[in-house]
């Protein structure tokens, strides 16, 4: 039976991202009307898209720049994440060590580099969006979980073990025995980031459209690429596809990604007491360490963010509106908030949502280009695209220029994942990797077969 308080807590919550939902959300732009031509078209209209049509204009200020959107301006996942802005390119420091342990050290440089640089975009172009470096606390919520935290190497600046007693007088839950601090993570409203960026963009002379989803993607007889949308045409020298978990124009990757949905809760804003009940005066974004983990952070008006645990796949690796409400996945994560934080039972839930994250098999981004090289892609961010989205951008836009430079010379940006296989096989495949996973939960953390034949195979998940 579900407790009284729980039901209590979600009563009121709107369906729907608390990120998204603001006044001061900019109106709509037009839709495409009719045939136009540009040098580079930018499908998509989140992180991957907005950073690259920023970019494209700041290497070169007069290139002729179209970015196309289906729906609005940061509307999916780049409206609906909790705002985390990681250093990582690699979906952490085990994944990367495990998939490139010859190239980690270049890796995380390079992530930290474009985390630097992507703060001072930021503010150089006055983006209103929060951007706080509070760092990341990952916690251990039981034994088998501490010893993975203590870090790699003892000396970096930008990484701590905490022990039970000094996380607990940081933020004051009795669920965690340590954590382990990452100095180098932000935080930020990610809307009104992607909002900031738009205007960013058309301040540097970007025409961006909205409401023109792009159906097709074809060479065309005298060179370039045409898109074809519902309201017209786009020729272009080349194309930079931004689509992340949308089924891509490059048809051939298609099976390297799947969406699984993710879903979130923001409470409503806490009392003077409640802030002291919890401790958090840092405000870290907190992320636990079991396989199916939730993620929270405060927000800029003392509210609290929390998602993560309960990733959906649905037959057929559709997207639809309709997988974005799930109440019972909303009443398991009021229920886990509660158990973390039982001192602030009575607290309600304001607003609840979810959507579908591009997860691929190598858990982080890969990269590419068709119709010889005229269009390149980034996708797979599987759900750390609010930082890697800008060093994708960076790396398509070297792809088209036909330039080698240190992110392309990287294993990470020249391999592919391996490709999910067809239905039923997906279908069973991931259900038994969520089922082995959660038996993993509770089984300190051992892995059976399943787990132990996907890590040999390269397609081990570790967050």
């Amino acid at each position: 039976m579900v407790a009284a308080h729980i039901t209590r807590s979600l009563a009121d919550a709107q369906r729907g991202s608390f990120w998204l939902d603001r006044p001061d959300r900019p109106a709509a732009r037009p839709p495409l009307a009719g045939p136009t031509a540009c040098d580079l078209a930018v499908v998509g209209g989140g992180y991957s898209g907005l950073w690259t049509a920023l970019l494209a204009k700041e290497r070169d200020p007069q290139r002729d720049v179209v970015l196309i959107e289906g729906d609005r301006i940061g509307w999916a996942a780049s409206g609906r994440n909790g705002g985390f802005c990681a250093a990582s390119l690699t979906h952490g420091e085990a994944n990367g060590r495990e998939r490139w342990p010859h190239e980690y050290a270049r890796l995380a440089a390079l992530g930290r580099r474009n985390l630097d640089e992507l703060e001072e975009a930021v503010a150089r172009h006055g983006i209103a969006c929060d951007f706080e470096r509070t760092g990341e606390l990952t916690v251990a919520t039981e034994p088998y979980q501490v010893d993975g935290l203590i870090p790699t190497d003892p000396d970096d600046p930008d990484e701590a073990f905490w022990d039970r007693e000094r996380i607990q007088a940081e933020v004051h839950s009795p669920t965690y025995l340590a954590a382990h601090l990452d100095r180098t993570t932000a935080l930020v409203d990610p809307a009104r980031l992607a909002w900031g960026l738009a205007d960013a963009c058309e301040r540097l002379g970007v025409r961006i459209v909205e409401h023109t989803p792009v159906t097709g993607l074809d060479r065309r007889p005298e060179g370039g690429v045409r898109l074809t949308a519902a309201r017209g045409t786009i020729d272009a020298r080349q194309v930079a596809l931004g689509t992340n978990v949308f089924p891509s124009l490059v048809k051939r990757t298609r099976l390297l990604t799947v969406p699984v949905y993710d879903h979130v809760l923001v409470t409503e804003p806490l009392t003077p007491d409640q802030r002291t009940a919890i401790g958090w005066s840092d405000r870290q974004g907190i992320g636990d360490s079991a396989n199916r983990f939730h993620y929270y952070r405060q927000t800029a008006d003392h509210r609290i963010l929390w998602g993560g645990y309960d990733a959906i796949y649905h037959w057929g690796g559709r997207v639809r509106d309709r997988y974005d409400h799930a109440p019972a996945t909303a009443q398991t994560l009021a229920e886990h908030f509660f158990a973390v934080f039982p001192q602030l039972e009575g607290l309600r839930f304001s607003h609840t949502w979810g959507g579908p994250i591009d997860t691929c098999t190598r858990f982080c981004a890969f990269f590419g280009t068709a119709l010889d090289g005229r269009v390149a892609y980034a996708a797979g961010f599987t759900g750390l695209g609010v930082g890697a989205t800008r060093f994708g951008a960076q790396v398509m836009l070297d792809h088209l220029a036909g330039e080698e430079t240190e992110r392309t010379r990287t294993a990470m940006v020249r391999s592919t994942p391996i490709p999910f296989p067809p239905e039923p096989l997906a279908w069973a495949g991931i259900s038994a990797t969520r089922w082995s996973l959660a038996q993993a939960d509770r089984n300190g953390g051992r892995r059976n077969l399943w787990l132990r034949t996907l890590d040999r195979l390269g397609l081990g998940f570790d967050s």
